[in-house]
């Protein structure tokens, strides 16, 4: 059977499921029943500095969007850090980590970008025994327009000046939070790690308004009449979040910092992606909210059955092995042919595979064939771009077929070259024609 117990950056967890800093792990009360339910680990919800406690608005907190179904597929979160006091915080994180000594507690920080601010917290929390920090430059609203949060981690300066405050004045494992709402994730990843962090995780939420009630013309959700940017998070934000991952995993500044992924995971499935592209474990907040702490039974078993049939003994074998597959465009195989192929036995005649491509792309699919209605694929047309796939409702019905080399392709007359070629060497990119014409 699959070992799926974590150690990341020398904290100790039963798996590698993780609840995120939010809502679910904002009080002793909640982070108890995520650990009878299974959970490895929590990150608590971000303690501030001493003094009165943040104030969160006293409505509407958070904003969705729906599927068809109405799946829930994401959150738009304008609750703010813990508006709870620091010592019964604190207190909390101390007998929960006495009560339950085999699962991670870590504790997520946000204070003024102050050397003395963060000087004063460390200690405070080190005494509770918890196993690590967490350090929240990502929140993008509320704390952010407090020159905290995202505020923080959009420059990478502040960046490795706080982390390097924090390795001064705590012996606890730095995991450092970061922002998408970036041009390029990879400049604050690297200055956390000149700054000395043990890890980073990713990504926080995205700036997002999720929508407007066209009533009353306010954006949602909404406080008397007005509404604001929140944090947007949940399932549609996870290829946003495979990407940060992977973009950190394969930097050469920031290769080997262990990462924890953060955004939309919602089955073991998706857990494994992110581990695949980088991630060493993972962190769970929508999802939980949604379904329920019980979810993590799903999550384990799901992983740790694939991961018997698959013949991976521990997490290790998983982790970091898609990273190696991430290229940019620019390098990817040209001479690589595919066509879209229609399996009559299960395909249902709905035609939305005819529609998408008529409509949208190549006109590669017929309608009607004999007189009578059929859909089937025209190699001749097909440029193999897979919408038709992704359209059509019946999985497995159409999938892509790779012409073998030495086969002639019918929309191109030219037969497939076996050797691979990207568009560096191809005779229409300007710069490869500089660099093989003879100069004058």
């Amino acid at each position: 059977m699959a070992d799926i117990r974590n150690n990341f950056v020398g904290i100790k967890s039963p798996n590698p499921f993780w609840l995120a800093s939010a809502p679910p792990t904002d009080k002793a009360y909640n982070v108890e029943r995520a650990f009878k339910a299974g959970w490895g680990g929590v990150v608590w919800k971000t303690l501030g500095e001493e003094g009165p406690p943040v104030v969160n608005v006293n409505g509407p907190r958070y904003g969705a969007i729906w599927g068809g179904d109405r799946r829930l597929l994401g959150f738009n979160n304008i609750e703010l850090i813990t508006d709870r006091d620091l010592y019964r915080n604190l207190t909390e994180i101390k007998q929960v980590k006495k009560n339950w000594p085999d699962r991670a507690v870590v504790v997520s920080i946000m204070v003024p970008c102050e050397e003395d601010a963060w000087k004063a917290i460390l200690p405070l929390v080190e005494e509770t025994e918890a196993d690590g920090i967490e350090l929240n430059f990502g929140c993008p609203h509320g704390m952010s327009e407090r020159g905290m949060g995202a505020a923080v981690g959009q420059v990478p300066e502040y960046v490795e000046m706080v982390v390097r405050w924090c390795k001064q004045y705590s012996r606890m494992p730095v995991i450092t939070k970061l922002t998408p709402n970036i041009t390029d994730v990879r400049q604050p990843a690297r200055a956390a790690k000149n700054g000395g962090t043990d890890a980073v995780s990713l990504i926080n939420t995205i700036n997002s308004i999720t929508g407007v009630d066209l009533d009353t013309f306010a954006p949602m959700p909404t406080i008397d009449g007005k509404g604001t940017h929140g944090g947007y998070c949940g399932p549609a934000a996870k290829p946003i979040a495979l990407h940060m991952v992977a973009d950190i995993a394969r930097d050469p500044e920031t290769y080997g910092l262990p990462i924890s992924g953060i955004g939309g995971i919602s089955t073991w499935r998706d857990a494994a992606e992110f581990m695949a592209l980088g991630a060493g474990n993972v962190q769970v907040c929508t999802a939980a909210m949604v379904y329920g702490f019980k979810i993590v039974e799903e999550l384990v078993s799901g992983l740790s059955n694939w991961m018997d049939e698959k013949g991976h003994k521990t997490l290790d074998d998983i982790t970091g092995r898609a990273t190696r597959n991430v290229t940019d465009w620019q390098f990817l195989n040209l001479n690589y042919i595919t066509k879209a192929k229609i399996d009559q036995d299960t395909c249902i005649s709905c035609g939305r595979c005819h529609i998408a491509c008529e409509d949208t792309s190549h006109q590669a699919i017929m309608k009607e064939k004999d007189g009578k209605r059929h859909f089937e694929v025209m190699d001749d047309q097909c440029v193999g771009c897979n919408l038709c796939v992704n359209v059509c409702p019946i999985e497995d019905c159409i999938t892509m077929i790779a012409l073998e080399p030495g086969t002639m392709d019918t929309r191109t007359g030219k037969q497939v070259d076996p050797h691979y070629a990207n568009w560096t060497t191809h005779l229409n990119n300007p710069m490869a024609k500089a660099a093989i014409e003879p100069a004058e």
